[in-house]
């Protein structure tokens, strides 16, 4: 094995053995960053014998400049404006409509692909494990955990097979609860610490966030 893990779902039931301690309780659901996240999620789920859903993030990048982010759209119809960035470029309101109508369209594509004609868990109240395969850069949670905050969530975890460690000391100054396999100081990419880092299809991600519904924890109504 030249990879810590063989696959995402041998890396979700490492990662599981984690978090032990949220087992069985009905107010713990699971959300998944698709599309990677998504398998690993599901074996953190299962594992805890809690729900799984998914968190979509969509960037929200200046025009012209598709890489620099100015904001992010997320699943709830929660919109987050990096007002540094839109000052500074004096970028104008009709320009961020536009980037934004855009991206609401295939957030709701890949909303309507993801879950079909399953609506969003209300998470108000409730603690959320925020799972991805890996976390780079940190970018897309950081966006993530600001749309559970929005949507008053009561505690936020953010679980992970791995990550730099620059990510743990920020990830663990935002929520409540960090967790990682692995932190390690050479970390060159989520990729490399995979034997099977295959990209995941739209079908098998809506599969598993089917099968991963019909989890009711334990004392659940």
């Amino acid at each position: 094995m030249n990879g810590r893990f063989l696959n995402r779902a041998d890396a979700g039931r490492i990662l599981a053995a984690k978090l032990m301690r949220y087992a069985n309780h009905p107010d713990v659901l699971v959300m998944a960053l698709p599309r990677g996240g998504v398998p690993v999620g599901f074996e953190v789920a299962r594992a805890l014998n809690v729900p799984l859903d998914i968190m979509l993030v969509r960037k929200l990048g200046v025009p012209g400049h598709d890489e620099l982010a100015m904001g992010a759209i997320a699943s709830g119809g929660i919109r987050i404006l990096n007002r540094s960035v839109i000052e500074s470029l004096q970028i104008a309101p009709d320009a961020i409509e536009m980037v934004e109508k855009r991206e609401s369209l295939e957030l709701m594509r890949r909303e309507a692909a993801y879950r079909g004609n399953r609506p969003p868990t209300d998470v108000e109240g409730r603690t959320v494990i925020l799972v991805d395969d890996g976390i780079a850069t940190g970018s897309t949670m950081r966006v993530a955990i600001a749309a559970l905050r929005e949507q008053k969530v009561g505690h936020i975890v953010v679980a992970t097979p791995t990550a730099p460690t620059t990510v743990r000391w920020e990830m663990e100054a935002l929520v409540d609860d960090f967790i990682a396999v692995i932190t390690p100081e050479d970390f060159y990419g989520v990729g490399q610490w995979y034997d099977d880092f295959t990209q995941i299809d739209d079908d098998s991600v809506h599969e598993l966030l089917r099968m991963g519904e019909k989890t009711q924890p334990v004392g659940a109504i």
